[in-house]
């Protein structure tokens, strides 16, 4: 993502902690770096750039434009490195003539990055993070979901996990998949929805991923409540996999069109999405009835792999997921 020079040079002046002409020194909302504290910045966000010695700003601004050609999976995100970048400036810890929330800061940073097309927010976490205005996508470094989860990742965790006790398989789709799907990068993110299952061929929901070679996968999502498991019969919120395998078949043999290109293609992956548990009896079934060729072609993710996207990825838990309800309707009225 290329920037504009004026916006890498005011990044510049926020990063060294340069007073903006015009200002007096208490108008000054950002931390002053000599040249050992620029490189313990940058050492931060876990890069090796050394200050040389050169002038700061102009030593920053080329370090930037560097961090900005880096690779990065769309031309509407910015580099993971970057990201951490702003949100190491605006760390709380480092209010300078304002209050901890750093609201002054913050509106000097979003000056600058609204030419871009990106604004900066704090988070439930109190961290900073970047939003793609055109698309409202956070720009997040790449979620690792196998990570130590803070004290406040963990209770929102909870307060999902009992949503999905209680959310029907709509809810599940329309409030939870889809909003962690397209965060995760994934387009033309569309529920067939359930009013007229004889268009659905098998699948709840159909997107697309663009690798960074352009190229183009097509992805179909089977999702369920409850738990899958292998035995004869449905049992409650439970369904057995014989259910999954016919829609699976059902999913990867009928096409889709896409408006976007005009064309009908046939979806590359099948995701198999579960509120509960997975089984690994169920699995292997499944594995078992399906040919090599299609046994490939299929993705897992149960309650624990949606629950750890989710809160890594930051996302807002669901209004009937708020810590302050405590009251869940039977269906939620989704």
């Amino acid at each position: 993502m290329n920037f504009k020079r004026r916006t890498v040079m005011q990044l510049a002046d926020m990063i060294c902690g340069n007073t903006p002409e015009g200002r007096s020194h208490e108008e000054n909302y950002f931390k002053y770096r000599s040249s050992m504290y620029l490189t313990e910045f940058f050492a931060d966000i876990e890069t090796d750039f050394q200050h040389d010695g050169s002038t700061r700003k102009i030593w920053v601004a080329e370090t930037l434009e560097i961090i900005l050609s880096e690779p990065h999976s769309s031309a509407q995100m910015v580099p993971d490195t970057f990201a951490r970048a702003m949100s190491r400036l605006m760390d709380p810890d480092e209010a300078t003539n304002e209050r901890d929330d750093r609201g002054k800061a913050l509106t000097d940073l979003n000056r600058a990055l609204a030419r871009e097309g990106i604004e900066a927010f704090y988070a439930e976490d109190k961290q900073c993070y970047l939003r793609n205005l055109n698309t409202n996508t956070v720009i997040t470094p790449s979620p690792n979901p196998h990570r130590p989860f803070t004290k406040g990742e963990i209770e929102r965790r909870a307060n999902l996990s009992q949503y999905l006790d209680i959310a029907s398989e709509d809810a599940l789709i329309e409030e939870v998949l889809l909003p962690l799907f397209r965060q995760l990068g994934y387009h033309r993110v569309t529920a067939a929805g359930h009013k007229d299952k004889a268009l659905e061929y098998g699948k709840d929901v159909w997107m697309r991923y663009t690798l960074p070679t352009q190229h183009v996968l097509y992805f179909g999502l089977q999702v369920k409540k409850g738990k899958l498991d292998a035995s004869g019969v449905t049992r409650g919120s439970n369904a057995n996999m014989a259910e999954i395998y016919n829609q699976t078949l059902m999913m990867l043999g009928h096409e889709i069109f896409d408006p976007e290109i005009g064309k009908r293609v046939l979806v590359d992956h099948a995701f198999i999405v579960a509120g509960g548990e997975i089984t690994k009896a169920a699995r292997n079934w499944l594995g078992n009835k399906l040919d090599a060729s299609k046994r490939s072609q299929i993705l897992f993710m149960d309650r624990e792999d949606i629950l750890n996207l989710f809160v890594v990825t930051n996302l807002p838990l669901p209004d009937a997921a708020r810590p302050n309800m405590t009251d869940y309707p039977a269906d939620p009225p989704f």
